[in-house]
C-alpha cells in the first residue's frame, strides 16, 4: 500500500462520506489505496502508531473544526517519528486561511477545494514524479458526471453498525455569510438516476438509514419526489422493514406537491432538519439570508400538524444584530410553532466565511480557537454570551432528550425563552456544570426548580415520575455538525 486516507470523526457512528469519495476516485492508485478512521478522543500515540503499521508513502488527513486540533498533533508527531511519510491536508477547516495554520505549516501539501480530482493527481506525481514544486493547490470541480460514487466503499459494518451518508447535489444557491455554503456558486445535481440505483444497492445490503447532506433537498421538487418515492416504495412494499430518512429542508419553499408526497410516510421515517435561524428580518438581511418568515412559520405547522415527519429546526445565538430580546421572541415564535427539536445554535466563525465582515462595527469576538465560538458581540456581552451558551446545553438535556415530555410544558409556562433562561441560570448555580450531569440528578433537580417556583413537592415528583418512569434515549441522532462539506478538500 502507498496511500492512507484518514480523518478523526467526531463519533464512531459517523462514516466519512469524503474520504469514501476520495478512494472511489483514485483511479489506477485505487489498488494501493487505503482508509481507515480514527474517533476524536483516541490517544495520539496510538492513531499514529496505527497509521505507520500500514507503511504508507502518503497520508491523506480530512481536516474540519471538529478535529483540528487533534489532527494538529497526529500530524506533528507523524512528521516527527516518519519524516519520510508525505502528508496531504485537505477539508473545510484548512481550505481557507491555511497561511496562519499550524497544521498546514507541518504538512507537506495542502488542496483547497474539491478533492475528488486533485488528490489522485497529487498522489501521482508524489509517487512518479515530476515532485510538484508548489505545497497548496487548488482542488478542481469536475463535471458532476465524472464523479464516481463511493456508495458501494460503504463495509457491511458501516452498513450494520453506523450512519450512512448520500447527498443527490451538492453545493448551495443561498448566500448565508454565517455558512460555508455561502462560497458556492450554486448547487450541482448528480445524475438522479445513478443515485437512485445506489440507494437501491445499499437497501439491498440492508441499509436502512440514509442521511442526505444536501443543503437544500426540496430546491428541486421533480427530484425530491423522486427521492422520496424511492423511500416509500420499499416502506410499502415491506411496513416491517422500515426505512429512516433524514433531509435539510429549506422552510419557506414546501408546495403542494411536497407537502402530499410527505404526508404519505408514517411515523419514524422522515427528519426533517429545518433551519431557520433567525426570525429577525433585519438580521436575515443583514447576513444575506433569504427568507419569507410567514411562510416558513406556517410549513412548520403544517408538518406538526399533517405530517408524521420528525422535525429538528435550526436557531443560530450570537448573529450580527440580534440582541437576546430578539432572539428570544423568535425562539418563542418556534417554540409555538411546536417542532420537536429546537437546536439552539450558538454563532461560530467557520473559516472563509463572509460573516467577519461585521466583525469592526458589530463587535464580534471569536474563540481564536476551535470551534471559534462567537464570545461576545456589541449587543450581548460575554458573561450574557455564556448563559446563553449554557441554556443551549441545557435544552439539550431536557427538551432535546425527549425525556421530559410532560415536564416541559409546565417548566416553561407562557414564556419559554424567559422561563428556561431563568432555570438554566439557577441550575448551573446549583450544581456549577453543563456537562457529566446523570439523568438521576438531572430529574432531582427539576423536581426542586419546580418547588422554587411553588409547585408542592408531591406534585413536582409526580409530574417528573411521569416522564422518567417510562423515558428512553432518542433513538436517532442529532445531525453530525452542519456546513462543515464533506470531501476531504471541500
Amino acid at each position: 500500500m502507498s496511500i492512507l486516507l484518514t480523518t478523526l470523526n467526531a463519533r464512531y457512528t459517523h462514516a466519512s462520506l469524503g474520504l469514501r469519495y476520495l478512494l472511489a476516485n483514485m483511479g489506477e492508485l485505487q489498488e494501493q489505496t487505503r482508509l481507515q478512521e480514527f474517533v476524536i478522543g483516541a490517544k495520539t500515540t496510538e492513531i499514529v502508531e496505527r497509521i505507520l503499521a500500514h507503511a504508507p508513502r502518503i497520508v491523506g488527513f480530512g481536516i474540519y473544526i471538529w478535529n483540528v486540533e487533534e489532527s494538529t498533533k497526529v500530524v506533528a508527531m507523524l512528521k516527527r517519528v516518519a519524516p519520510h511519510v508525505v502528508v496531504v491536508l485537505g477539508g473545510p477547516e484548512v481550505s481557507y486561511e491555511s497561511n496562519e495554520q499550524e497544521i498546514v505549516k507541518l504538512a507537506d501539501y495542502l488542496i483547497t477545494g474539491w478533492g475528488d480530482v486533485t488528490f489522485p493527481k497529487l498522489c501521482g506525481e508524489i509517487l512518479n514524479g515530476p515532485k510538484p514544486l508548489m505545497k497548496i493547490h487548488a482542488g478542481v470541480q469536475p463535471p458532476m458526471a465524472e464523479i464516481k460514487l463511493p456508495y458501494s466503499l460503504y463495509t457491511d459494518d458501516d452498513i450494520k453498525n453506523r450512519t450512512i451518508y448520500v447527498e443527490a447535489s451538492r453545493g448551495c444557491p443561498f448566500k448565508c455569510e454565517f455558512c460555508l455554503s455561502a462560497l458556492d456558486k450554486t448547487a450541482w445535481p448528480f445524475a438522479l438516476d445513478n443515485f437512485l440505483a445506489e440507494m437501491e444497492s445499499l437497501h439491498a445490503r440492508g441499509a436502512r438509514l440514509f442521511k442526505f447532506v444536501d443543503r437544500t433537498f426540496n430546491l428541486n421538487i421533480k427530484t425530491s419526489l423522486k427521492i422520496m418515492q424511492f423511500f416509500l416504495d420499499k416502506l410499502e412494499a415491506n411496513p416491517d422493514d422500515p426505512v429512516y430518512a433524514h433531509f435539510e429542508l429549506v422552510p419557506d419553499h414546501l408546495p403542494d406537491a411536497l407537502k402530499e408526497g410527505i404526508s404519505k410516510f408514517p411515523h419514524g421515517a422522515l427528519q426533517f432538519e429545518i433551519g431557520i435561524q433567525s426570525f429577525n428580518p433585519a438580521v436575515q438581511t443583514l447576513v444575506s439570508r433569504k427568507q419569507d418568515n410567514q411562510k416558513a412559520a406556517d410549513n412548520i405547522r403544517w408538518l406538526t400538524d399533517h405530517s408524521n415527519a420528525h422535525m429538528h429546526v435550526d436557531l443560530i445565538a450570537g448573529l450580527p444584530g440580534e440582541t437576546v430580546e430578539s432572539f428570544a421572541e423568535g425562539f418563542n415564535k418556534l417554540w409555538a410553532l411546536n417542532p420537536h427539536e429546537i437546536q439552539f445554535g450558538i454563532l461560530k466563525r467557520l473559516r472563509g466565511t463572509p460573516i467577519i465582515r461585521h466583525t469592526q462595527e458589530y463587535g464580534l469576538v471569536f474563540e481564536p480557537y476551535a470551534p471559534y465560538t462567537i464570545l461576545a458581540n456589541r449587543d450581548i456581552d460575554f458573561p450574557t454570551m455564556q448563559r446563553l451558551v449554557r441554556f443551549a446545553r441545557y435544552w439539550d438535556l431536557v427538551a432535546n432528550s425527549g425525556r421530559f415530555g410532560h415536564t416541559l410544558p409546565v417548566l416553561l409556562g407562557d414564556d419559554a425563552f424567559g422561563s428556561f433562561m431563568a432555570f438554566s441560570d439557577w441550575l448551573y448555580a446549583n450544581t456549577d456544570a453543563t456537562h457529566r450531569i446523570a439523568l438521576e440528578r438531572l430529574v432531582a433537580m427539576v423536581a426542586k426548580y419546580l418547588q422554587t417556583r411553588g409547585m408542592a413537592k408531591d406534585a413536582a415528583e409526580a409530574l417528573l415520575a411521569s416522564d422518567y418512569a417510562g423515558s428512553k434515549p432518542k433513538a436517532v441522532e442529532t445531525p453530525a455538525p452542519k456546513r462543515q462539506a464533506r470531501r476531504l478538500a471541500a
